[in-house]
């Protein structure tokens, strides 16, 4: 999240697994350097076709990348001729394989930050593409799209990952052309805080998936479940999603994640700005000097970096743990997500509170959570309860550990009003997800299409 290396040193050549170990536990910082990292991906339409956008053209995605370059100063990253993204400070835009947007927030230090950078993103890209007629959706998955309908964006990277994908799952495609999510990247200042951290994290990220389901239609019809997202997942490619439920052995730490990505299957390896396929291969094996594709050479850190980014589990770990299982939602919930996080893990005491919820949970019983809640969300049982009975608890100790950090804004309020929008959902026990059903079965009557209307940013 911000972090820097040197060119040398993440071009040399790694020689032995300690230097991968030591690559991970070079995140550690202490409390006071702890920052935010909020990313959100949300859907781009023509407003007059409700047709998603295309990259060419007057009203396609380049249009709009060079335009937010030309206004506001970012600075433009290019792949070939195709520009493909932005960077200004340590936030940048990026695209999605089906063209989603996505804005990675710069490290900040604390969620009023991180919402004022929210908002002037929106204003960014409103006053871009207002003239344009362009609107964006926040949702989990896109609700009547086909999966040919969805633009394909110029990215070597997303071309290796297609064909890979529909070896390896059924839904692979339509996790990376239909869906959307919010997730928040946040610090450790040592393995013992990491590893607590990690378990917190993936134990409760069900719940999260819970609170923030909001993707319950494809090709415009109710699919079955309320976060058709988390659903998308099960069937992608199990080699490198899911819980990761050796977090919860005796003795987990940066090691024991590195074995897992070395296991993860390779997908590329970018040399001098081309991306080479090698998908299925090991990392191992090219620590080796025996990839076929480029015999006698071992990788750098930053083969490395890259290759880390290849595992999508519920909780990813880089040099921060990323969370990564809520659905993309309305404008008012993004800053939500990382408030939610924040609040749990941040704060000592609530991350005590947060460990004694989950902390006895078995494997099966966290697996169920994580299959019940994309069907079922709040309502979903466990044990004697519900989910929404844990979620309940567990944004009652995010508020705890927010209200301990005392951040205040310039007005004195400190973060625990961005978490509002997920106490009336806990509240009222009804997910975004089961609001748009009541409106698809009610005042819409049946017609999807009023979404974008309704809930366009």
């Amino acid at each position: 999240m911000g972090e820097t290396k040197s060119k040398g040193a993440a071009a040399r050549p790694i020689e032995t697994k300690s230097e991968l170990v030591a690559y991970l536990e070079a995140g550690c910082k202490p409390k006071s350097a702890w920052m935010i990292g909020t990313e959100h991906e949300k859907f781009g339409f023509l407003r007059d076709t409700l047709r998603p956008l295309p990259y060419d053209g007057a009203r396609g995605v380049r249009t709009i990348l060079e335009a937010l370059r030309d206004r506001y100063d970012w600075e433009p990253v290019f792949e070939g001729e195709n520009i493909i993204g932005l960077k200004q400070g340590g936030a940048s835009v990026s695209l999605e394989p089906g063209g989603q947007f996505e804005l990675s927030g710069a490290p900040l230090r604390h969620l009023h930050e991180t919402c004022d950078e929210v908002h002037t993103h929106l204003h960014q890209l409103r006053t871009i593409c207002d003239p344009l007629d362009i609107g964006f959706l926040g949702l989990g998955f896109a609700p009547h799209w086909a999966r040919e309908d969805m633009p394909v964006m110029p990215k070597g990277r997303y071309d290796i990952m297609r064909a890979y994908m529909a070896k390896k799952g059924a839904l692979g495609l339509d996790m990376m052309l239909r869906t959307a999510t919010v997730q928040v990247n946040l610090d450790f200042s040592s393995e013992a805080d990491m590893r607590k951290k990690f378990r917190v994290s993936m134990a409760l990220q069900p719940i999260a998936t819970a609170l923030f389901a909001n993707s319950p239609f494809t090709d415009g019809k109710p699919n079955g479940y309320l976060s058709k997202r988390a659903n998308v997942w099960t069937d992608t490619d199990p080699d490198r999603t899911g819980l990761l439920h050796f977090v919860f052995e005796e003795g987990f730490g940066f090691e024991r994640y590195v074995d897992y990505i070395l296991d993860v299957p390779m997908y590329f390896v970018k040399r001098d700005g081309a991306y080479i396929d090698v998908s299925g291969e090991s990392f191992r094996s090219f620590m080796e000097g025996r990839l076929p594709q480029l015999p006698g050479e071992t990788p750098s850190l930053q083969d490395w970096d890259d290759h880390l980014t290849t595992a999508f589990p519920e909780v990813r770990m880089k040099r921060f743990l990323e969370m990564r299982g809520a659905d993309g939602g309305p404008w008012a919930r993004l800053c939500a997500l990382p408030a939610f996080w924040v609040g749990l893990l941040y704060d000592e005491g609530a991350l005590d509170a947060a460990w004694d919820l989950c902390k006895d949970w078995t494997e099966t019983e966290r697996e169920t959570l994580r299959l019940s809640a994309m069907e079922h969300g709040l309502a979903a049982p466990f044990r004697n309860g519900s989910i929404g009975d844990i979620a309940h608890k567990a944004v009652t100790i995010a508020r705890a550990g927010l209200k301990a950090r005392a951040d205040l804004d310039a007005a004195g309020q400190d973060e625990t009003g961005f978490l509002t929008t997920l106490e009336e959902i806990v509240e009222g026990g009804r997910t975004h997800a089961e609001e748009l059903l009541a409106k698809y079965h009610g005042v819409w009557n049946g017609d999807v299409s009023h979404i974008f209307e309704e809930y366009a940013y």
